[in-house]
């Protein structure tokens, strides 16, 4: 009996061996983890509650792991910065015709209350099955309503406000929760980099020679208003000499001294000048 007893103790240790780790009756479900269960014999799905230890029917119930916390999907032209290395930028043409590389985040995770019906629907490759292409969709649907200056700079928030409204909508009919999109960074095509650079350069041209003929037109003012200084300053002379004859020795005995006071106009006249200057001026 005592051998008998050691016998079956032995195969009850072998059985539960192989159930453990050749039929695999437990998962471990580890934080911000959930496993769906399914169940071969009657087709239905089970979600774990919570993290901790399950144990399974072997050879009937089949569990997959999901990773259940909040990740990021980049989409981006930096070679090792997107989940697809190499230049992943989402390309799209805006209103105008313009192409433009966009840079985009997208912060996601599976809807917790309806994990079992993304199983059932997708699987654990949702996001290469739903959430790339309708992000590629959609952003290039939104872009397209917008000209290339009101996606670069103009409108950048509004566009990417709408993107993650109608990007949250579409998902969660999958059983995806989009919690944030990230308009990262807007790129212009190169043909379009060199047009915006020459219409600087003309402007900047423009400006210089706007410069140029507001100084050509300041100094024509200042030169008319020196003629008319001139001219007026002339006609008080010649009407200052029409008045006065004796001006005219003045002017040209001061060309030769400009100091002199008075000279002997003849023999028995003095022309005081500083008496004449006096007399004018009253």
């Amino acid at each position: 009996m005592t051998k008998n007893i050691g016998k079956y103790i032995l195969v009850g240790l072998i059985v539960i061996f192989l159930l453990v780790f050749m039929f695999k009756i437990y998962i471990v479900v580890d934080p911000g983890e959930k496993a769906v269960i399914f169940n071969k014999a009657t087709g239905n799905l089970r979600v774990t509650p919570n993290e901790g230890f399950y144990f399974l029917v072997p050879l009937i119930e089949e569990p997959t792991i999901y990773d259940v916390k909040a990740k990021t999907y980049t989409m981006s032209i930096a070679a090792l910065e997107g989940e697809i290395k190499g230049d992943d930028s989402l390309q799209a043409l805006t209103s105008d015709g313009q192409t433009v590389l966009l840079d985009i985040s997208v912060r996601y995770h599976p809807d917790l209350e309806n994990l079992d019906k993304l199983h059932r629907r997708l699987g654990v490759d949702f996001v290469n099955k739903v959430l790339r292409p309708q992000v590629r969709s959609i952003v290039r649907m939104i872009v397209s309503e917008y000209p290339v200056l009101d996606v670069y700079s103009g409108k950048r928030m509004l566009i990417q406000s709408e993107i993650e409204k109608k990007l949250a909508d579409s998902l969660k009919k999958n059983f995806i929760t989009c919690e944030e999109v990230l308009l990262r960074n807007v790129q212009f095509s190169r043909e379009f980099q060199q047009a915006i650079e020459n219409k600087q350069i003309a402007q900047q041209e423009a400006q210089r020679m706007k410069y140029v003929l507001e100084k050509q037109e300041l100094e024509k003012k200042r030169k008319i208003i020196e003629a008319e200084g001139e001219s007026e300053s002339l006609r008080l002379k010649g009407k200052a000499l029409a008045d006065n004859p004796s001006l005219i020795q003045y002017e040209y005995i001061k060309l030769l001294s400009p100091n002199i006071q008075a000279i002997v106009t003849d023999q028995n006249t003095i022309f005081n000048f500083s008496d004449f200057i006096k007399g004018q001026k009253k």
